[in-house]
């Protein structure tokens, strides 16, 4: 790799951390082109992405952001795992290092907070923004369905006295 196409890639993880809303920072133990194949499907799938950098090259486009803690982190065969929703990255992670003992997860960040493995595998059991979204509308829907509901019942209540007698 070239002095310029260094300069590209840090370049380009400097707008990965600017955009992005987690870090996860994982530790590769001999992943097979399958299993790595595997998992960046999985990160795409989820909104996600995962990069292999140098750790001096991760370390320098680190430098003057939000994430510049985690340079402590960037020793020896680590990967990036980014997503600018704050829990898809370490939903993904945290499901695939249960499938295999070749991944694990060293720590992350969140804007300027740096988490720890416990601090990632809390934020990958919380609702992903989709749900929160869809449960949110639910809550803001359900009060104007009870009140349409509530608005039509005498009217109806009163159909059904006069079925009944109708009826009788």
């Amino acid at each position: 790799m070239d002095r310029s196409q260094k300069a590209d890639l840090v370049a380009e993880l400097k707008d990965v951390f600017a955009e992005t809303g987690v870090v996860v920072i994982t530790r590769n133990l001999g992943l097979s082109v399958a299993q790595s194949s595997d998992l960046r499907s999985k990160m795409r799938d989820a909104g996600a992405q995962f990069k292999v950098a140098k750790n001096r090259l991760a370390k320098i486009a680190l430098e003057g952001s939000d994430y510049s803690p985690l340079s402590d982190l960037l020793t020896g065969p680590t990967a990036l795992a980014t997503s600018s929703d704050p829990v898809a990255a370490a939903k993904v992670a945290v499901e695939f290092a249960k499938t295999t003992d070749r991944f694990e997860i060293v720590g992350g960040a969140m804007g300027t907070t740096l988490l720890d493995v416990n601090g990632v595998k809390a934020l990958a059991e919380l609702p992903s923004l989709d749900q929160l979204r869809g449960t949110l509308v639910g809550l803001i829907q359900a009060p104007a369905t009870k009140i349409a509901r509530i608005a039509k019942e005498p009217g109806g209540q009163l159909a059904r006295v006069l079925a009944a007698k109708a009826a009788a």
